[in-house]
C-alpha cells in the first residue's frame, strides 16, 4: 500500500527534525497539524543536503550530492522514492507547488560548500544566503498559504529576509567549527582570526534589519495555522543573537552558543501567551 509508505516517510522526515534541530522540531510542533508534515518533508530534504557537504567526510561528497539529486528527479518524475526522504519531499513538492527554481538554487548553494572556502563579495555572499536559506524560507511560505498567490507574493520579501536573519546567525554561531573545521568564512571581508568590534557590530545591525523587517512584514501577517510556530522560531534566533552580541568579538571565534533546554521551554511558555493575548 502506497499511503502506508508514505506515512513512514513522512515519519522518517519528522524523525530527521526531531533527532538533527530540537529547537526547529519544537516550533515545527506549534503549526496547526494539518501543515506540520510538510514542513517536516522540507527540513529533511535540505537536512540531507547540508549534511553530505558538512559532515560525510570520509565519502565522495560530490558524488553523495549529485546522486541525491538525480535521485529526487527521478522521485519527482515517478512520484515515489525507496529514500524516504525523498519520496516525502517529492510529494510536498508537487501538493504545494513548489517551483523548480527554489531547489536548485538550494542545491546550487550545497554545491558551492564542496569547493568554496572564503566569499569575498557581497554579491557571492548573498547569492549563497539565497540558496542556503532564502528559498526554504519560500518554500515554507508556499506550505502556510496553501495556493493562496496573492499572499504569497505579498509575504515572500519577509520570509526572505527571515531566512537570511536565521542563516546569518548561524554563521555567526557557528564561525568555529565553520572555519577550523571546515575551513570555510561567509562574511564578506571579515578577518575571522582577528574579528574586530566594528565588524562584528556591522553584521549583528544587518541580522537586526532582516528580523525586523520579517517581523513587521511577515509574521504580524501569517496565516494562523503557521503564525505561532514561526514566532517561535524568530523569538529563539533573537535569544541566540542576543547572547552573541554578549560575546566578545575576539572570542566569538572560540565560542559556540547556546540556548539550554530551559530556557527553550522559557521562551515558548512566554511567547504563548503573547499570542493568546493577541500581542502577535
Amino acid at each position: 500500500m502506497k499511503h502506508l509508505f508514505d506515512q513512514v516517510s513522512f515519519e522518517t522526515s519528522r524523525l530527521v527534525t526531531k533527532k538533527y534541530s530540537t529547537s526547529f522540531s519544537l516550533a515545527v510542533k506549534m503549526l496547526s497539524p494539518k501543515i506540520r508534515a510538510a514542513i517536516y518533508n522540507i527540513y529533511g530534504f535540505v537536512r540531507f543536503a547540508d549534511e553530505i557537504v558538512d559532515t560525510f567526510h570520509d565519502y565522495d561528497k560530490e558524488q553523495l550530492l549529485l546522486d541525491f539529486e538525480n535521485d529526487y528527479y527521478k522521485a519527482y518524475k515517478t512520484g515515489i522514492s525507496l529514500n524516504p526522504i525523498l519520496n516525502s519531499f517529492q510529494k510536498t513538492v508537487k501538493q504545494y507547488n513548489i517551483t523548480d527554481d527554489m531547489v536548485q538554487a538550494f542545491l546550487k548553494s550545497m554545491r558551492a560548500d564542496l569547493s568554496k572556502s572564503v566569499y569575498t563579495t557581497k554579491e557571492e555572499y548573498e547569492d549563497y544566503i539565497y540558496g542556503s536559506a532564502d528559498v526554504v524560507g519560500l518554500m515554507c511560505l508556499k506550505v502556510f498559504v496553501d495556493g493562496n498567490d496573492e499572499r504569497y507574493n505579498e509575504l515572500k520579501d519577509a520570509a526572505m529576509r527571515l531566512g537570511s536573519a536565521f542563516q546569518k546567525v548561524n554563521f555567526l554561531r557557528d564561525l568555529k567549527d565553520d572555519y577550523e573545521l571546515l575551513n570555510r568564512s561567509y562574511f564578506p571581508n571579515v578577518d575571522l582570526t582577528s574579528l574586530d568590534s566594528n565588524s562584528k557590530q556591522k553584521i549583528i545591525l544587518e541580522i537586526e534589519e532582516d528580523f525586523n523587517f520579517a517581523f513587521n512584514h511577515g509574521i504580524l501577517k501569517l496565516p494562523v495555522e503557521a503564525k505561532f510556530g514561526v514566532y517561535m522560531a524568530y523569538r529563539y534566533y533573537r535569544r541566540l543573537l542576543k547572547k552573541l552580541k554578549k560575546v566578545p568579538s575576539s572570542k566569538i571565534i572560540q565560542t559556540r552558543v547556546r540556548i539550554s533546554d530551559p530556557m527553550k521551554i522559557n521562551l515558548l511558555a512566554r511567547s504563548y501567551v503573547k499570542y493568546k493575548l493577541n500581542m502577535i
